[in-house]
């Protein structure tokens, strides 16, 4: 088996991969008052609607709890929406049946943030690579071949695949993490803080792995992270999640430029300057993150925005609206 490379003076942009319409996932919690029948609902993913086109790396930035790790989980069908559609290359798979999604899936992966607990610590790193070929039937040399190929890609000599999970690093480990995603050469992955329980030098590396591969194999990615520098570094375009929806969404040079809705702003301002002498202007929230169960009227960041405008922002929940080309946020004074 040999993996394709891409021509990148081919028109890749043009291709749609990914596209969610106004997907929802709640969660059923127990009541929480005096009368503990009620059945009240956690709004981890609320409308939320974007498209991904061929090539690009989406990045999904946020605080703990904004709905970032549950918004990619419902997009490769790991968990289930309530509400919306979900489209790969133009097929609506939101309702596919289980047997249909497992031949989807070999084209949709997902590396997860801990390495540590991506791989079986009983098995060999070798054993845990060739599971993924019986899963599709593939045969013992082929997956071999593969595997050879792939530590070839990820930059790691053959004599791994003989090491158990506790033998190896973390840094080595989330890259045959990303090399087992990549074992069917699949259009789209989704990373959710795949370097984030790594060292600073290491997560430099599996950046600079995950755009070369990008460049190689013509991988579609979404990126999640909490890390705005690090989404800077990687990502195309960037989408700000707040409570379970997003308020702002622009192509990375632009956004960071242009900077419209005042959460995206609070972030940014908190992300530290390369120059020591450059004067900053941290804007600091008030509060903490809302209760996801008892949402907020209006505008959900109201309760924190230093802008805020009563009878307009805690009456009027703000559209995402397109405010210049690419750009769209949600707020109602912009």
């Amino acid at each position: 088996m040999s993996f394709r490379t891409i021509n990148w003076g081919e028109n890749f942009m043009a291709e749609q991969i990914i596209k969610a319409e106004h997907l929802k996932k709640y969660y059923e919690v127990n009541g929480t008052g005096f009368i503990k029948n009620d059945t009240e609902y956690l709004h981890a993913v609320d409308d939320v609607s974007f498209e991904i086109n061929k090539g690009e790396i989406f990045g999904i930035v946020g605080e703990s709890g904004c709905g970032k790790s549950t918004l990619g989980r419902c997009i490769l069908r790991l968990i289930d929406s309530i509400g919306g559609n979900i489209y790969f290359k133009g097929k609506d798979i939101t309702h596919i049946s289980q047997r249909d999604l497992k031949s989807q899936r070999r084209y949709m992966q997902m590396v997860f943030q801990n390495p540590y607990s991506s791989f079986n610590p009983k098995m060999t790193i070798g054993k845990s690579l060739h599971e993924v070929g019986k899963v599709y039937k593939i045969s013992k040399d082929d997956s071999t071949r593969r595997i050879n190929q792939l530590l070839e890609y990820i930059r790691l000599s053959e004599d791994m695949i003989n090491h158990y999970p506790n033998e190896l690093s973390g840094g080595q480990l989330q890259r045959l993490a990303i090399a087992r995603a990549l074992f069917f050469q699949p259009d789209f992955i989704i990373a959710d803080e795949p370097v984030s329980a790594l060292d600073v030098s290491v997560q430099a590396q599996i950046l600079s792995l995950i755009l070369d591969l990008r460049d190689k194999l013509g991988l579609t990615m979404i990126f999640i992270s909490h890390d705005l520098t690090v989404v800077e570094y990687i990502c195309d375009v960037i989408a700000v999640m707040y409570l379970g929806t997003i308020v702002e969404k622009s192509p990375k040079k632009d956004l960071f430029k242009n900077i419209y809705h005042p959460y995206t702003e609070a972030l940014i301002s908190d992300v530290p300057k390369s120059d020591p002498k450059q004067q900053t202007s941290r804007i600091v929230l008030k509060g903490d993150l809302p209760n996801a169960i008892d949402m907020p009227k209006g505008c959900r960041f109201s309760p924190r925005c230093p802008k805020f405008k009563k009878g307009k922002c805690d009456a009027e929940v703000p559209a995402l609206r397109e405010i210049s080309e690419g750009h769209f946020a949600a707020c109602h004074f912009v």
